[in-house]
């Protein structure tokens, strides 16, 4: 390779913009220090303790319980619920692994529906028709950010008698009429990973709405033990009482996160300012019908997790993150559908048509979108998706 290339490559490295930078405040080492000199460096700390009643007070949730990813959150909800061999399971195709994950762990067959192609969001007039006898729960997974609609997905579970639990993993600090995500259904799980508008590196959280599920929730996150009460002083000791595993987040974590916590607002604030400037920018690509861009439905209020332009299909999108990539913008695609993976085939089945899931994740790509992003690269991003599309 000639000089001349090697220096052309490292120009374009130095100056790209990334997809994703985890969120940084200043104050994560400080908060990690302290831990450390509490001499309390495993879970259920200071910190562990701030960011549950973070949660708590900003969720209105009954109770809020750190995990070490927003996985194990859904694995906790599955046991919560009873999930077991046999039962069926209704979720969007269109989502992360651990959704299914969690409960196919327990035995469960997932059902899979489509999705609404405005919100990428579970199409809620697909639920009813893909309940049986064996249905115990739905996930609806909150795409974005945006809210799923919940008033439809509440009122189906009532009258089924069936659980909901949220995949609200990247829903922190968004609403679906006045109502934080994940505070909705009977639990909600929340995503603390790098990629997230807060983290904690890995970890999460689960949401428990009902105060009578929560001293079995604390015994299951902590190995099977009552080990919560005991350091309450509820009891004298404390020993094994059921199942359980290690889902608590080491104390270090919860420093780290604590710190985002606190600014949690004017990190919102920052992340709904691209997403602003990408809906302005792009809207008359928009308009002409060259792309699609993310819709907010009435009543729901989100948090600029992520923003995404649909191309006209595959072939586009690919030729769309190719161009971006050579003038140093880093894009990417999400989410290959469950049901059409080996793991989907053999634990779910897909009920009804895939009349959107494949042909509208085949469509889009996610942009650059992270806390400290800034207004000149916003622009950047946005002329050159216009001068993909020769305008």
């Amino acid at each position: 390779m000639s000089d001349t290339n090697k220096n052309m490559i490292q120009t374009k490295q130095e100056f790209a913009i990334r997809f994703n930078v985890p969120p940084y405040t200043g104050k994560e080492m400080d908060y990690i220090k302290k831990a450390v000199a509490n001499q309390k460096i495993c879970g259920d700390g200071e910190f562990t303790k701030k960011d549950n009643s973070w949660l708590e007070e900003r969720t209105g949730t009954a109770k809020a319980l750190l995990t070490t990813s927003c996985t194990h959150a859904l694995e906790m909800a599955a046991l919560l619920t009873n999930i077991k061999e046999g039962d069926e399971v209704i979720m969007p195709s269109f989502t992360f692994v651990s959704t299914a994950d969690a409960f196919v762990l327990r035995g469960a067959k997932i059902v899979f529906v489509d999705i609404r192609p405005d919100t990428m969001n579970i199409d809620e007039t697909k639920i009813e028709a893909a309940i049986t006898d064996k249905t115990k729960a739905i996930v609806p997974v909150h795409y974005a950010g945006v809210a799923c609609e919940m008033d439809t997905i509440m009122d189906i579970a009532k009258r089924h008698n069936l659980y909901v639990i949220e995949d609200a993993a990247q829903g922190v600090m968004s609403t679906y009429k006045g109502r934080a995500l994940g505070s909705i259904g009977d639990f909600g799980c929340f995503s603390f990973h790098e990629t997230k508008n807060y983290s904690m590196g890995e970890g999460g959280a689960l949401l428990i709405r009902d105060k009578e599920k929560i001293e079995e929730a604390e015994i299951i996150r902590e190995k099977g033990t009552n080990r919560s009460q005991y350091y309450r002083g509820q009891v004298d000791k404390y020993t094994w009482m059921n199942f359980g595993s290690s889902y608590l987040p080491s104390e270090l974590n919860a420093a780290y996160l604590y710190a985002q916590l606190e600014l949690a607002d004017e990190i919102n604030k920052q992340r709904l300012g691209s997403f602003t400037r990408y809906m302005e920018g792009l809207s008359d690509l928009r308009d002409a019908g060259l792309i699609e861009l993310p819709v907010i439905p009435e009543g729901c209020t989100a948090n600029g997790h992520m923003f995404y332009v649909k191309a006209k299909d595959l072939a586009e999108r690919t030729a769309l993150i190719d161009y971006l990539l050579e003038y140093g913008v880093y894009s990417a695609f999400h989410y290959v559908p469950l049901h059409s993976a080996p793991a989907g085939i053999r634990f779910g089945r897909f009920n009804g048509e895939d009349v959107y899931t494949t042909k509208e994740s085949e469509r889009l790509t996610r942009l650059p979108m992270y806390y400290g992003l800034k207004e000149s690269q916003v622009d950047y991003i946005v002329s050159k998706v216009k001068a993909f599309y020769g305008k």
